[in-house]
């Protein structure tokens, strides 16, 4: 490995290599970063180098200047660094990678093999495309002239037969063309009429009439030209077209749709929710929040905290509330309920409806009050957070009841965060849950 091998596995290392994405959302400052531009760090390594001091150019071996002389003593080394330093106190150089929301996304679908498919619901055009779909009615100019030849040639050739070899049969003694035609329909399958055997019997000179003694003697004087052979060698006079073969040709309308969403955050901040717990709920929402703002092409964000009320904050007061008061969960998504409904009706919007807190709420509140409110809210996804950073609590037993009552087979997902360490497992949890059907 040659020095530009080394040069190129430093940069790729110190300048292109960023933090592992996970270490980040678990660990990483997510503070440092805005709604819009998430800030990663990475490290800084120097390049190895040679460095020439061209000032001085004296020879090897001279002194002078303040040059120690062949046999003066040198002194005692001199340290380098901070005076006050410790070991291992200062950490290394820290430069930031920056990527926008949908960089954000494509690094966390490829970190945990994610495959969110974003659906488009409202409708913002609608263009014509290749004249591919097919009508009953329209105007000549879009009647599809080809379908309607290829119908009216496979009608020819099933109506046509040797015209000439039923004329011969009319020739055969005893048979008139009862008789003719009973062995044309039965006998030959041929598309032959009644009438039309009349017309050509009448046709025939009497002293030809008797002809032949028998249909095998017909057979062996006659030649028979199949359809085929016949049609090469004539062609074609007339088409029988028909009225009900006619399609005519319109364009397909295509559809263009905003893949938008909506994202309801729902957070407890009641008295039991202490700083771990907090530190835990911002820590799982806000790759969250990135993760979808670069999925979809336009995202809004709901922002609503609760004790035993509800009410509606900023994302900024979100992210950085304080806890007090008693816990009821309905509260939250009772208004969660009332602004979906006033503004984001789900047929033009995709809806994702997040919650998290210490799955402590008022008694009896989870099971006649959220699960219905839930059931009746339509979204992509339902999520409920658990966190308790000490193990479950005695009456922390929300996100419990949720798992129990909808199962596994849902568009709900409850997770359950301890530490930091389980973030990015929740964070995998809650996106893999969504419905692809939905």
């Amino acid at each position: 490995m040659g020095l530009k091998d080394d040069l190129d596995r430093y940069r790729e290392v110190g300048e292109n290599r960023r933090q592992d994405l996970a270490e980040f959302i678990q660990y990483g400052d997510l503070g440092s970063s805005r709604r819009d531009q998430v800030r990663i760090p990475i490290k800084i390594i120097d390049l190895p180098e040679f460095e020439y001091d061209q000032r001085d150019m004296g020879g090897v071996g001279q002194g002078g200047d303040g040059t120690p002389e062949p046999g003066d003593p040198v002194g005692q080394p001199q340290e380098d660094g901070d005076e006050d330093g410790e070991p291992g106190e200062e950490g290394g150089d820290h430069e930031y990678y920056e990527m926008d929301p949908e960089e954000f996304a494509e690094e966390l679908d490829e970190e945990l093999g994610l495959d969110l498919d974003p659906k488009g619901k409202k409708v913002i055009e609608e263009t014509e495309g290749d004249f591919t779909d097919i009508t009953r009615t329209g105007p000549t100019s879009t009647l599809d002239f080809e379908r309607l030849f290829k119908k009216g040639l496979k009608r020819k050739l099933a109506m046509d037969f040797d015209e000439e070899y039923v004329r011969e049969a009319l020739k055969i003694d005893g048979w008139g063309p009862a008789k003719v035609f009973e062995w044309a329909r039965t006998e030959e399958n041929l598309p032959v009429s009644r009438p039309w055997i009349e017309e050509q019997y009448e046709k025939v000179p009497r002293d030809e009439r008797g002809m032949y003694d028998s249909l095998e003697e017909m057979e062996e004087s006659v030649d028979r030209t199949d359809t085929a052979h016949r049609i090469r060698r004539e062609g074609v006079d007339q088409i029988p077209f028909r009225r009900e073969d006619e399609r005519y040709r319109y364009p397909e309308i295509i559809e263009e749709r905003e893949k938008n969403v909506v994202v309801v955050n729902i957070r407890d901040v009641s008295g039991s929710m202490r700083k771990k717990k907090r530190e835990l709920v911002e820590r799982t929402f806000t790759p969250l929040d990135w993760y979808l703002q670069g999925k979809y092409d336009n995202a809004e964000f709901v922002y609503i905290a609760h004790d035993a009320d509800a009410w509606e904050v900023d994302r900024e007061e979100f992210f950085g509330i304080r806890s007090g008061g008693g816990t009821r969960i309905s509260s939250a998504y009772e208004l969660a309920m009332k602004r979906l409904d006033e503004e984001y009706p789900w047929a033009d919007w995709n809806r994702y409806v997040f919650a998290a807190g210490d799955s402590e709420n008022s008694s009896n509140d989870t099971e006649e009050n959220v699960i219905p409110l839930m059931e009746r809210i339509d979204a992509n996804l339902h999520a409920y957070v658990e966190t308790q950073p000490s193990g479950n609590a005695i009456n922390a037993t929300h996100a419990e009841e949720v798992e129990q009552h909808f199962g596994v087979d849902s568009n709900i997902a409850v997770a359950y965060v301890s530490s930091p360490e389980d973030v990015t497992d929740a964070i995998y949890s809650i996106l893999s849950t969504e419905d692809s059907d939905e």
